[in-house]
């Protein structure tokens, strides 16, 4: 009698953690708490990388300022909550994200399939955004193919890792941000220094600093993608109210208004998406 039972409660516990297993797996145990954590709190923070093209810290305040930190803001605005900036970088942002340290990132990571697989993402592109090379003026490297077998820096868990070496063949050598990446072209520890279009050019264009013997001379960036909000997976309300904060920024004008005040050009693609955003006020 009692082996029957025993046999009966391990069939009923073994169907039960099939039954949550499969749960589990589809998301559904998983409800999103995040957006009434964020609201409960009433904070949202939001990891920002600052290292000098979308972000730094004020001199004077030593609170972080720039592109990505305004977008952030922005966020929170239309959430009617408070903001916290959290730096991050390259090797770290994804596991904040992950660990809860982290509600959300604005932290130059541009859509890939395997960021997709790990993280969810805002549908709504806030950018465009494309891969370009420093490189010394006497380096003889003018176009992609003349990276082949050749060492590129890169910040670590840069998607321009894959296409640099399956594409063109270079050798690339990860560093912990764009900062060490070129510092270590000006060391001579690689050819080129491939990183977001805006971090290059910004160092450009100053003719007479530190970086007036470079040039970014390909003739078009790299792998052009969509630069979107990341959150943790499953976190379906959360983008989804991220995704009309985002459609706004586009029919109003605002990333054209904030890339133009930290000097990154709007692309044409984030111009293209304001206009069909300004004509359908309702989407």
């Amino acid at each position: 009698m009692i082996d029957r039972l025993s046999k009966r409660v391990l069939r009923a516990t073994t169907c039960l953690s099939a039954v949550v297993a499969c749960f589990a797996s589809t998301g559904i145990a998983h409800a999103d708490a995040t957006l009434d954590r964020i609201k409960a709190r009433g904070t949202l923070v939001v990891g920002v990388v600052l290292d000098g093209t979308y972000g730094t810290l004020d001199p004077a305040t030593r609170k972080p300022i720039g592109y990505n930190v305004e977008l952030s803001e922005s966020l929170a605005s239309h959430l009617g909550v408070k903001f916290e900036a959290i730096e991050v970088t390259p090797p770290n942002r994804v596991q904040f994200l992950q660990q809860g340290k982290v509600d959300a990132l604005i932290a130059s990571m541009q859509y890939t399939k395997e960021r997709d697989e790990i993280l969810s993402y805002v549908p709504t592109p806030f950018e465009e955004i494309g891969g370009s090379a420093m490189v010394h003026k006497d380096a003889g490297i003018h176009d992609w193919k003349d990276l082949r077998d050749k060492p590129v820096c890169v910040s670590q868990g840069s998607n321009y890792t894959k296409p640099l070496i399956e594409q063109y063949g270079a050798q690339v050598k990860a560093f912990k941000g764009m900062p060490e990446a070129l510092l270590a072209l000006r060391g001579g520890t690689c050819v080129a220094s491939v990183h977001v279009t805006p971090g290059i050019e910004a160092r450009l264009a100053n003719a007479s600093g530190e970086w007036k013997y470079y040039e970014s001379p390909m003739p078009t960036q790299l792998i052009p993608s969509p630069s979107v909000i990341w959150v943790r997976k499953g976190q379906t309300d959360t983008v989804a109210a991220f995704d009309k904060i985002v459609k706004d920024w586009h029919r109003s004008g605002f990333l054209i208004d904030e890339g133009n005040k930290w000097h990154m050009p709007p692309s044409q693609r984030l111009q293209e998406w304001h206009r069909q955003y300004a004509a359908n006020k309702g989407n």
